[in-house]
């Protein structure tokens, strides 16, 4: 239902509940609104936004319209008081737009000073006295040109939530302040990118653009003063509209060398989407605005670590072993090696001894390219991907109970539901923006939020309720509450006698788990359990986020099934937030899964062994193909001791770091007849290859990518591949065709069109529909209709109905014994990735973590005399890494954690061969060591410049109403300038130039 307002003297809709300045944008009436942004909502420092309504003066960013209301724009008095705001503005910030980096057309002061036809400023600038911090690897905040919008403030403190920015509106001269007055660089400051990225003019900028972006904006400091002086001495004479000509005549000029590309983050799986811009190779920042995931958002990865690109050991020509060293080849020379080694292979022990690993960093198109590979020339379904080391079991559980392995909903709606339970995830650190927009509603929006995890990570700390169940346990707490919620009146059963089937059985199932059974098993309390089961009753509605603190346990599998089975009990699926949320690792472990990279799914997840499935296939792709599962990619390795397995093509995956028991991995490739590697770099586990070939990384190519949020985005070339590198997409077709196929792709969207033809899960998925920032949610339609939020109409199986999958409980592998007495949990850091083959490279991230570490907790440190720094090493029943030591609270008892980005100490040396049984997942996290302390003590591997040091300064937004209490503010428009405005004190006759 809409609304009418006049506006101008011009009726017009509005929206019930619009923000006026939206109405304004919408309908393109221009006003000046530097300090307000649309996805963070009123801010209200800057006044610059003033219009009448109804005969009064209104900031219009705060004002909700309503039917009938007044508004006028033009007017005498809102022009008035526009332009005196803005005049405060420019009191705080020095105008040399043509050489500054941020004359980029997007400069919100410069833009306003056009708009208002400023001539000349009646407040001078006053320089601040501060200097300018220069302490972040990665950005610079200059006090002086600074204009007190408290944009970034707002973008810290409630979307990021990391909390770290204030502004001391009652200092005398005020700025922004990191952690109450720290340097940037001491700070808690995570380097998210948000307050660069929201910033109006160029007060914080990446130091990637300083000196980079425009014609003249790399000049010696007394050449630029010079300039600025003699632009100060023509402005009172020509007024601002003449200088701000020049500068917009140097900003059009920079388009002629400077490239905006939109991308898609290589990282984690939340699917973050931006432009790059690029000047020739130089990568000069990442700007985030219209990715349906993130919006402004980013993490310290996807803004800063893009330095592995264009780094000098990117592997540029194929190699080819030489005894124990390499040679450099051509393309044509490596590319008929691996033909003839193949051939030779599978003509002398047939098509299932070769085996075949697509990578879940590479596209869509290239794991659907790698499995036809393997399925329609070699003959194979040896085909995988790293969804097996994490997210398969997830994907288990909802297949077993609700009939789609992804994400119920969005993050929209995540953020939409009144509890949020994370269990096994450190979410703020590998999913940060999804986090934040957790902690964004927990801060702001009341949104309930239960933790269940070893150990106190920044989620837990912020949680209502924090579990600290004994390891691999939760199978049975989730497993005992769904059996209280059932017995106490509080399931919901009229939606599980409408949705959902066997019920009857699953209660049966429910017997063994009492509230006294998992309060032994699990060492929670029964009042805890019972006080989380009321909490879900209560809600109105639930999401439960899980990742690899579930899925990496011997019952990965059926512990994710236990927590769709309590969310169909609970009544918490088919509307907005609700639903089930296994958070992917990478940037497309979803794709990869979805466009067959499985032994047992061809792309869609259609099975291998469905004679209408394969018919389709093989009409497609003109050949017979493979009827019987193959093996996965644990499969494999055990395939290759025993002498089945001859060889193995893989590309971007460091399987033999990354694999569970990487000892026992790294024998078995050592043993391969043949293996091809496929990367962007000499990876650990291109050391055991016969050939490797050097790819192309995503900012080098075009595809597509698939997120946690099953959210299907392009991506575009912002580079050209270095070297002789070349996409994967392109290597899989030399192969093939070197094996014999006739292929003829000349671009990725002719794969994808394929893909989409066979593939009912993606019918109407094409490259038309996802142009630009256009995105879809699979399942998709033929006419494009995708569906962000699944179940609305029911469940994916024949009847509609979902289905409680009966699951047991049997005791976690690899258990701690008087031998091997500690536990050892394993994870991500916020500002690597993985192992660390892409982060390490960037020398900022390097130099605030630069290498792993074990966490001890303060009562092992006391009784072991273990200090930061101290060496130790780490003895499982498997192997044994050497590392040092960090003594840390978040961590309690015997519990170690250790973080996995390390080549040196790699923690999956000391991880075992167990697995999930139903999917062959490892079990990571049960694993138990010794604990050996070393006479050597060295640094603490944190140094001082880590953000975990930092102490942040939480509270709700900029707290503009501290700066209309200061003495000498006063709404614009209201009367005479007050006698000790604070930006006009000691006027001088300051710089003012362009």
């Amino acid at each position: 239902m809409k609304t009418s307002v006049t506006i101008d003297g011009v009726v017009t809709e509005a929206k019930p509940d619009e923000r006026l300045v939206d109405l304004l944008n919408r309908i393109d009436n221009k006003i000046p609104q530097v300090c307000y942004h649309p996805q963070m909502g009123p801010i209200q420092t800057c006044d610059t936004c003033m219009v009448e309504a109804d005969g009064k003066l209104v900031r219009a960013c705060a004002t909700l319209v309503a039917a009938g209301m007044n508004i006028v724009t033009n007017s005498a008095r809102a022009s008035a008081a526009q332009k005196e705001a803005f005049d405060r503005i420019l009191g705080n910030h020095m105008l040399y737009c043509t050489v500054c980096d941020n004359n980029n057309g997007d400069c919100t002061v410069h833009n306003t000073t056009k708009l208002l036809a400023v001539e000349h400023q009646h407040i001078p600038f006053k320089e601040k006295p501060y200097e300018v911090d220069m302490t972040n690897p990665f950005y610079r905040y200059d006090p002086n040109q600074c204009i007190l919008c408290g944009r970034c403030v707002e973008a810290c403190q409630s979307v990021q939530v990391n909390e770290t920015l204030s502004i001391r509106w009652e200092d005398p001269h005020p700025r922004v302040l990191w952690d109450g007055g720290s340097t940037i660089g001491e700070s808690s400051c995570v380097s998210c990118g948000h307050c660069i990225t929201v910033c109006p003019c160029n007060a914080l900028m990446e130091k990637s653009m300083l000196g980079h972006a425009g014609f003249m904006t790399n000049l010696p400091k007394t050449a630029l003063d010079g300039m600025i002086d003699l632009v100060k001495g023509v402005e009172p004479d020509t007024g601002y509209s003449a200088i701000l000509k020049v500068s917009e005549t140097e900003s059009a000029m920079r388009e002629s060398r400077i490239r905006k590309t939109k991308t898609v983050c290589t990282y984690c799986g939340v699917g973050c989407s931006f432009d790059i811009w690029t000047k020739d190779r130089h990568i000069l920042k990442v700007e985030p605005s219209e990715g349906a995931a993130n919006g402004i958002s980013t993490c310290i990865k996807g803004k800063f670590a893009w330095d592995f690109v264009n780094s000098g050991d990117r592997l540029t020509k194929p190699l080819i072993r030489e005894g124990d060293k390499f040679r450099e080849a051509s393309w044509d020379e490596a590319l008929d090696l691996i033909a003839r080694r193949f051939a030779e292979i599978k003509a002398r022990t047939g098509p299932d001894s070769l085996a075949f690993i697509s990578s879940s960093k590479c596209t869509n198109e290239e794991s659907y390219l790698m499995q036809k590979l393997a399925r329609a020339v070699i003959g194979t379904n040896n085909m995988d991907n790293c969804s097996r080391y994490c997210q398969a079991p997830a994907t288990m559980g909802l297949f077993r109970t609700v009939g789609y392995g992804g994400d119920s909903g969005s993050i929209k709606d995540i953020e939409h539901a009144s509890l949020v339970i994370i269990i096994g995830s450190n979410t703020a650190e590998s999913h940060p923006v999804l986090a934040t927009r957790v902690k964004s509603a927990h801060k702001l929006r009341g949104q309930k939020l239960i933790v269940s995890d070893l150990r106190e990570n920044e989620m837990a700390k912020r949680a209502d309720l924090f579990l600290r169940p004994k390891p691999g346990s939760d199978l049975v707490w989730l497993s005992a509450i769904t059996r209280y919620i059932l017995e106490n009146g509080l399931a919901k059963t009229a939606f599980l006698d409408q949705w959902v089937n066997g019920l009857e059985e699953y209660k049966k199932s429910l017997e063994p788990f009492t509230m006294e059974f998992a309060a032994e098993t699990t060492g929670l309390p029964i009042d805890t359990l019972k006080q989380v089961a009321q909490m879900i009753a209560e809600a109105e509605g639930v999401c439960i986020l899980w990742a690899m603190g579930i899925t990496q346990h011997s019952m990965g599998s059926d512990s994710s099934t236990a927590i769709s089975n309590l969310l169909l009990v609970t009544g918490n699926y088919m509307r907005t937030g609700t639903g089930a949320y296994p958070l992917r690792g990478h940037n497309n472990v979803q794709g990869a899964s979805d466009h067959g990279a499985m032994p047992n799914n061809l792309p869609g997840y259609q099975s291998v062994d469905d004679p209408e499935v394969r018919a389709r296939f093989e009409a497609g792709w003109n050949v017979k193909l493979p009827s019987t599962k193959g093996l996965d990619n644990h499969e494999m390795i055990d395939a290759i001791h025993h002498g089945k397995l001859k060889a193995m093509y893989l590309f971007g995956e460091e399987i033999s770091l990354v694999d569970s028991n990487a000892n026992f991995v790294t024998d078995g490739l050592s043993k391969l007849e043949f293996f091809v590697a496929q990367d962007i770099f000499f990876s650990d586990t291109c050391r055991f290859a016969d050939v490797v070939l050097p790819a192309s990384p995503s900012l080098e190519k075009e595809g597509t990518f698939t997120s946690t949020e099953r959210r299907i985005q392009r991506l575009y070339q912002v580079l050209e591949p270095m070297g002789d590198s070349r996409p994967d997409w392109r290597i899989i077709q030399d192969v093939a065709n070197r094996l014999g196929a006739n292929w003829h792709y000349q671009h990725p969207s002719e794969i994808y069109h394929e893909m989409v033809a066979l593939t009912p899960l993606f019918a109407g998925a094409t490259y038309e529909r996802l142009e630009g920032y256009k995105t879809l949610q699979w399942p998709v339609a033929a006419d494009g209709t995708d569906e962000p939020l699944l179940y609305t109409k029911g469940f994916h199986f024949p009847d509609g109905k979902a289905r409680l999958f009966p699951v047991a409980y049997s005791r976690p592998t690899d258990q701690p014994n008087e031998e091997f007495d500690l536990h050892l949990n394993n994870g991500r850091l916020l500002e690597h990735f993985h192992e660390g083959n892409l982060t390490y490279r960037s020398d900022g991230i390097r130099k605030k973590t630069p290498d792993t570490f074990v966490e001890v907790s303060p009562a092992l440190a006391t009784e072991r005399g273990i200090q930061n720094g101290t060496w130790v090493q780490l003895v499982s029943r498997y192997g044994r890494v050497k590392v040092r030591a960090v003594v840390t609270d978040r961590v309690q008892g015997k519990e170690l954690y250790m973080p996995m980005n390390s080549v040196e100490s790699p923690v999956n040396r000391l991880t075992s061969s167990h697995t999930d049984k139903v999917t062959h997942t490892p079990a990571y996290k049960e694993t138990s060591v010794q604990l050996h302390v070393l006479a050597e003590t060295g640094e603490n591997p944190l140094p001082r410049i880590n953000h975990r040091f930092g102490h942040p300064t939480p509270q709700k937004g900029v707290e503009v109403e501290r700066k209309w209490q200061r003495p000498d503010y006063r709404m614009p428009g209201t009367g005479s300038q007050p006698t000790k405005f604070h930006m006009t004190k000691n006027r001088d006759n300051g710089k003012n130039g362009d």
